[in-house]
């Protein structure tokens, strides 16, 4: 019998190649629209926009934290309801790398090593101009350093190599991919739609550490309520949490050694579109990761009230027949996994959850585009 899931693999694979041809030469267009100054050479521009995801077989820990490879595999859905733009210019008027997050001028040091990994890369010299904006909170659980990444690794890469004559071409999707997971490692996965896998890997180099789709957004439709309670910045960002668990909770060595079997449990759910069976180990994923966090030292509580009520409110649903199942990142943020027959329910009934400010519902999205 035909395995669907590695003729998804295919597809997918033959897709990739066109969005890499058409990225280059949508590159180059965005580009030639945006050129500032006497000379191309001076000025080379693009821009790029990439969703955010939530991962339901989950990342948790660094195998090298100065390439920035996972401890372990995770797998994940793109989030068509959250968004960041990014635009980059390389000017040779630029005497240092600049950065804007949201319209305020933010610490570029991030954002500089991956640019100094695509100067690299290119051959480009020049210092670049980064302008992001997310449309949904920041730094708050909802993974805005995965769309942001995605898009700065796709839109810097294009800029690179912008009017420029010669033979490089621009990275693929797996390079992009790679890239991409040298800024934050959930970034890997946002360069791909629908449902994506991103793999540890064994090389010391990290070359094998990349995503992969497994199903694009249309194969099968989910939806994603997510109940937002807290639209800060959380306290402890996800680096160094995942430095502190790796050190601290005494779970953590069991966390990576039963790694593979959660993934190769959630493939064989996704490839037999079992919903039931995908919804629980999303859930039992969450719960893990989270029991690896509080045993951290000091701990790491990133639930609020509201995070427990929604997850109650989610059991009190699935109690009464509704399929849904919550899955809760490092931050307050519930996001409810249900078919899209259920969507509004769950959103209704989350909107109506104490301490739960907004909820927004999500479909699978599309992997990074650049933008004209």
């Amino acid at each position: 019998m035909d395995n669907p899931l590695a003729q998804s693999r295919a597809a997918e694979s033959h897709a990739a190649e066109s969005r890499s041809t058409e990225s280059h030469a949508a590159g180059s267009h965005a580009a030639g629209s945006r050129v500032a100054g006497s000379s191309a050479a001076e000025s080379r521009s693009a821009a790029a926009i990439a969703h955010s995801n939530i991962a339901i077989v989950k990342y948790w820990g660094k195998r090298d934290a100065d390439l920035n490879i996972p401890a372990v595999g995770s797998i994940s859905l793109t989030l068509d309801a959250l968004s960041t733009e990014t635009s980059v210019t390389f000017d040779s008027a630029l005497v240092a790398d600049e950065f804007r997050l949201d319209g305020k001028r933010s610490d570029p040091a991030r954002v500089s090593r991956l640019l100094d990994h695509v100067r690299t890369q290119s051959g480009a010299t020049e210092y670049a101009a980064v302008s992001s904006a997310n449309d949904f909170p920041t730094g708050a659980g909802l993974a805005s350093s995965a769309s942001g990444f995605a898009a700065l690794a796709l839109a810097a890469s294009a800029a690179a190599l912008a009017g420029r004559v010669g033979s490089q071409k621009m990275p693929d999707d797996r390079e992009l991919s790679i890239l991409a997971r040298r800024g934050s490692g959930s970034a890997a996965r946002s360069i791909f739609g629908g449902v994506v896998e991103l793999h540890r890997g064994s090389h010391a180099d990290g070359l094998d550490s990349f995503a992969e789709p497994l199903l694009s957004a249309d194969e099968w439709p989910l939806s994603v309520v997510i109940a937002i309670t807290d639209t800060r910045a959380k306290i402890v960002n996800s680096s160094t949490g995942m430095g502190e668990s790796a050190l601290s909770s005494p779970f953590y060595p069991s966390w990576v050694d039963t790694a593979e079997d959660d993934l190769a449990g959630a493939r064989t759910a996704i490839a037999a579109r079992d919903f039931e069976r995908l919804g629980e180990l999303t859930e039992y994923s969450c719960l893990k990761l989270h029991a690896i966090m509080l045993t951290t030292r000091p701990a790491l509580l990133y639930w609020n009230a509201a995070t427990v009520a929604a997850i109650y409110t989610v059991r009190e649903l699935r109690g009464s027949g509704i399929p849904v199942y919550f899955t809760i990142d490092a931050g307050p943020q519930l996001k409810a996994l249900c078919l899209p027959e259920s969507a509004q329910k769950v959103a209704d009934a989350l909107a109506a959850t104490s301490g739960v400010q907004e909820t927004r519902t999500s479909g699978l999205g599309a992997g990074a585009q650049l933008v004209p």
